[in-house]
């Protein structure tokens, strides 16, 4: 066989023409053509212990570097397995090209040939997952159909994509030649011109104009332009939980990510024109639906189902780096240098309104017996570079970050598009390597990765991964003996938990048996502890014991 080559080699060609350098899965008997041509080519391949960390750490390779990620998935139970993973990355937006493996083509059609991991129609399970799903039957247009699906992860609004390929098109000899180049340029999704027409003249007579930034202006590097209008409009800018880091923290303009407190709600209803970027206006977002606007809404999303999907309002379906900057632009032209002074909000100017704001929010929580979250976050963010990217699962501490996390040069990263569990260490993983990959300097390549106990349990297998291919990952693992927040939520509701507690390994003997160092310290100690893994060489954990609580929630007080 020396010297054939196959479709498997098209596929590895392919990816390596569109500037593909990483490929993240689990080899597997209909995929090994794929496995055998990467052999012959370039990709580095990072082998996970589970599809769906796999999936995870293909979306965190795609956070932490802009580049798409690439998953190689096999037939059936392995396909199958990775969807909890793809649902998170379609959610939140995250262009990912996903190539699964097929039974030979004599199977297919659901005929009950008794294959191994035959599937009735395997690529209808990622239907609800991916943005679009194909199945390659001949080896020619393995090319064409790579470049596609490439082409359709990085079009707003991006996702992952899925392509399956039938084992005998993988490893059956070719005439097809080497692949030489492939192109894939994101689709043009600018905004209509009479529509921004139409947002400038709302917002050219706002008094209290204020924007949200959600997810959207990140995924379109839409932070200049934001950064611009709210600064013309002199417009109070609040971030929800996958927006974070849009906007700069500190800001005079900034209501930072409190979205989900009653005095953020209430003066984003008194908002006179509110701009929503790359939000649904969702449950989170709308402080769990109790946010009543009284202005009019200006909703800026490259998706068109999200537009108006809870609330009627000028729907702009647009990427929002390209919507922004036309509207920015269009301000600039219609806009006199002294709107600005245009800004009152009932005869407070609006930087002081933002004060304010903070400043009972402050208060809220420190009227709350919170004292320990409140500086056991603290502590973290004091320890975290500023340029450090940062993975979270859902767990207590995230639910705080989504609120409190200044990202400053880093970027924050969580699984608040599904939420489910386990996102946090694969992710950070892939986000490691991703930064490694693409030639970060010195140890900026490292990340955090933070989990509670029951979710740092789907993903524990992958100690081994990032131990095989020493992935500078720091894990904070916070042990509370079970599902923290439903235990909240189910005392708060019913007096009492139910189902909620865990038996739960030692995460730190757990650990150093896959050869990664470990520490177990006190809640006032994860500083010097993280400063301290964030040093070392290839990953470590750090484990806290300890019990957080939830500030408590203000909807249901309305």
């Amino acid at each position: 066989m020396s010297g054939v080559r196959n479709g498997g080699d098209l596929v590895v060609e392919t990816l390596e023409a569109l500037g593909a350098k990483t490929v993240f899965g689990i080899p597997g008997q209909h995929a090994l053509g794929l496995f055998d041509a990467m052999g012959r080519g370039n990709l580095h391949f990072v082998s996970s212990r589970v599809e769906n960390n796999s999936a995870f750490a293909a979306d965190g390779y795609s956070r932490a570097t802009g580049e798409v990620g690439v998953l190689f998935l096999s037939t059936g139970p392995g396909a199958l397995t990775s969807l909890a993973g793809l649902q998170e990355a379609y959610a939140t937006g995250v262009p990912m090209v996903v190539i699964a493996s097929q039974i030979p083509l004599e199977g297919l059609g659901a005929r009950r040939k008794g294959m191994l991991h035959q599937l009735d129609d395997q690529k209808a399970s990622a239907a609800n997952v991916t943005k679009s799903q194909r199945l390659i039957q001949h080896a020619s247009g393995i090319p064409s159909a790579i470049q596609d699906a490439w082409t359709e992860a990085i079009s707003s609004p991006q996702g992952p994509v899925w392509l399956e390929i039938p084992q005998n098109v993988l490893l059956d000899p070719i005439m097809v030649p080497p692949v030489e180049d492939a192109l894939a340029e994101a689709a043009d999704n600018p905004p209509r011109v009479e529509l921004v027409r139409e947002a400038v003249k709302w917002l050219s007579t706002a008094e209290r104009p204020a924007i949200i930034a959600g997810g959207g202006t990140r995924r379109g590097r839409a932070e200049k332009a934001l950064l611009s209008i709210a600064e013309k409009l002199r417009a109070p800018v609040i971030s929800t939980p996958g927006g974070n880091g849009a906007f700069p923290w500190n800001h005079e303009l900034s209501l930072q990510s409190w979205i989900e407190d009653q005095y953020m709600t209430e003066l984003l209803e008194d908002a006179d024109v509110l701009i929503v970027i790359g939000s649904s206006l969702g449950e989170v977002t709308s402080n769990y639906f109790t946010f009543e606007p009284r202005g009019r809404i200006i909703q800026i999303d490259a998706e068109p189902r999200v537009l108006e999907s809870n609330r009627p309002g000028l729907g702009i379906r647009a990427d929002a780096g390209q919507a922004l900057a036309a509207l920015d632009s269009a301000l600039d032209a219609a806009l006199t240098g002294t709107h600005g002074q245009r800004a009152d909000w009932n005869g407070t100017p609006p930087e002081a309104l933002v004060k304010e704001a903070l400043a009972k929010v402050k208060a809220r929580l420190e009227s709350q017996d919170l004292a320990k979250e409140l500086t056991f976050m603290a502590d973290i963010r004091e320890a975290v570079p500023a340029a450090m990217q940062t993975f979270w699962d859902m767990t207590i501490s995230a639910y705080w970050a989504w609120s409190c996390w200044d990202a400053r040069e880093g970027q924050f990263h969580s699984a608040q598009g599904a939420g489910g569990l386990g996102f946090g260490f694969p992710a950070a993983i892939g986000g490691a390597v991703g930064l490694e990959t693409t030639g970060r300097p010195g140890g900026s390549a490292r990340v955090l990765a933070v989990s509670g106990d029951g979710s740092a349990m789907y993903s524990i297998s992958e100690l081994a991964t990032a131990k095989q291919h020493n992935v500078p990952v720091t894990w904070l693992i916070v042990d509370d003996g079970g599902y923290g927040i439903l235990r909240e939520y189910m005392v708060g509701a019913f007096g009492k938990a139910t189902a909620t507690e865990l038996a739960r390994p030692d995460f730190v003997k757990l650990a150093e048996a896959f050869g990664v160092p470990a520490v177990r310290v006190a809640p006032e100690d994860v500083g010097d502890a993280l400063k301290a893994g964030f040093a070392a060489d290839g990953p470590n954990v750090v484990v806290v014991e300890t019990l957080l609580q939830m500030f408590a929630p203000t909807h249901l007080d309305v």
